[in-house]
């Protein structure tokens, strides 16, 4: 695999350097090619787990016009299990990625970035500000999965590929589904419109089973083992609160509008994974409290525990009554204190996949010309999660500023050789994983 930090480290010089490059914009390919709905949009897959699979054979559904030309991954297994996932879509025929056009590696993105109009970018999440500074440096249009950033560095870099994103007209869709989401989007504009008057209290749960482990085989180094199991490893996926329940803060950040918490106190544990290296060091729960300016709060629940009882809800409560969200129902309505319920989403509503459409709006944005940016609120998102983590790690009370002007850092001085698994960080100790210890 030949793993390389300097695709960490490069991450920041590539977006704000992205106007030495000579972008290969996919807009003025369609407009050479006459700009018809039949042109075709050539997409890359950069990550081919289940996500990445799934985001590709969503892209096709998305728009017919859209062919697979190549495929990215650090292990060729998973590189060639997603190329035989997607031969059996019904959108088969427009997979069309021969050897030449696989690549594999850390940095296999390098390679596949000149081929594309569009990239997906479905990677580990703490190669994604390096992969998103790469993709804008090339002029390439993007979907990108969350979390973008698992740390402060990666939090900053990720803000500059946006502005840059923006300056050079590309796409940038994330992958926070639920903003495209029929239900969830009626509800939150009622909410916008005034429906509950002033929201000043949100609670979100995101409750689940822990994730599959992978065993360690014969022949892996410590960063392959630690890859294979990258949603285990704090340094790979931010923990579950960074890397899963940064949905449910996402919903947080877009019913208050985009606007940040001031500050953050957190709490969280680790008693329930087995004493197994494949189990990684992060937590098993967290709970995070965001206070907001004038008064408002949110609070976040995640857990990740077997054999308990699961739920992914988001309660609104505002001064002229409260709201239910229940993706998982679904059930979504409004009603005032006296129980009258105020709005709610039809039975028989629309609700067409959100992940078709998130796809949906990334190609029309391209074949109209009229580029659309979500990465302001996809970093934010992102950086809420980590301020939590930081502050449950710590034990500490952590502020916005904390977490997006802090030192945090946490990829490894090097991918080769030995890689020891730090002990879960307990909070209050003079090791907490934290800088602001």
């Amino acid at each position: 695999m030949h793993p390389s930090r300097r695709l960490f480290m490069k991450s920041t010089a590539l977006a704000t350097g992205s106007a030495l490059v000579s972008p290969t914009l996919a807009a003025s390919a369609l407009k050479s090619r006459g700009g018809s709905r039949a042109d075709t949009i050539r997409v890359g897959l950069v990550g081919c787990g289940g996500r990445g699979t799934g985001a590709a054979a969503q892209a096709l559904a998305a728009d017919k016009g859209v062919v697979i030309v190549a495929l990215a991954d650090a292990f060729r297994d998973r590189l060639e299990n997603c190329l035989s996932n997607l031969g059996k879509s019904p959108d088969h025929e427009r997979v069309t990625v021969p050897p030449e056009r696989q690549f594999v590696g850390v940095d296999a993105i390098d390679q596949l970035l000149p081929l594309v109009d569009v990239v997906l970018l479905c990677s580990t999440p703490s190669f994604r500000p390096a992969q998103l500074a790469k993709s804008v440096a090339a002029g390439k249009h993007i979907f990108c999965e969350k979390p973008v950033c698992v740390d402060s560095v990666g939090y900053r870099s990720v803000r500059e590929s946006v502005a840059a994103a923006r300056e050079r007209n590309l796409s940038l869709v994330s992958g926070f589904c639920w903003r495209s989401s029929s239900p969830e989007r009626a509800l939150v504009a009622e909410v916008h419109g005034g429906r509950l008057g002033e929201v000043v209290g949100i609670t979100a749960t995101y409750l689940t089973a822990p994730l599959g482990t992978r065993p360690r085989q014969a022949g892996w180094s410590d960063f392959e083992f630690q890859l294979r199991n990258w949603q285990h490893f704090n340094w790979l996926s931010g923990d579950h609160l960074v890397e899963q329940a940064v949905h449910s803060v996402d919903k947080i950040n877009w019913v208050m509008g985009g606007r940040h918490p001031v500050k953050c106190t957190a709490l969280g544990s680790r008693f329930c994974r087995e004493d197994k290296p494949e189990f990684g060091d992060i937590y098993d729960n967290f709970t995070v409290i965001y206070e907001y300016p004038n008064g408002p709060r949110a609070t976040m629940i995640a857990r990740q525990q077997a054999n308990c009882y699961n739920d992914n809800t988001d309660w609104i409560t505002g001064t002229k009554g409260y709201a239910w969200i229940n993706g998982w129902a679904p059930t979504h309505w409004i009603k005032d204190y006296s129980g009258t319920t105020l709005w709610s989403y039809p039975k028989d509503g629309p609700t067409p996949n959100m992940y078709e459409v998130e796809h949906e709006t990334l190609f029309k944005s391209i074949r109209d010309g009229r580029p659309i940016n979500e990465g302001e609120f996809m970093a934010d998102s992102c950086l809420m999660a980590i301020m939590g983590r930081m502050s449950a790690y710590s034990g500490r009370q952590v502020s916005w500023d904390d977490a997006a002007t802090g030192s945090e850092s946490l990829a490894p001085a090097s991918f080769e050789g030995a890689m020891p698994i730090s002990p879960a960080p307990k909070p209050g100790s003079a090791v907490t994983g934290s800088p602001l210890s």
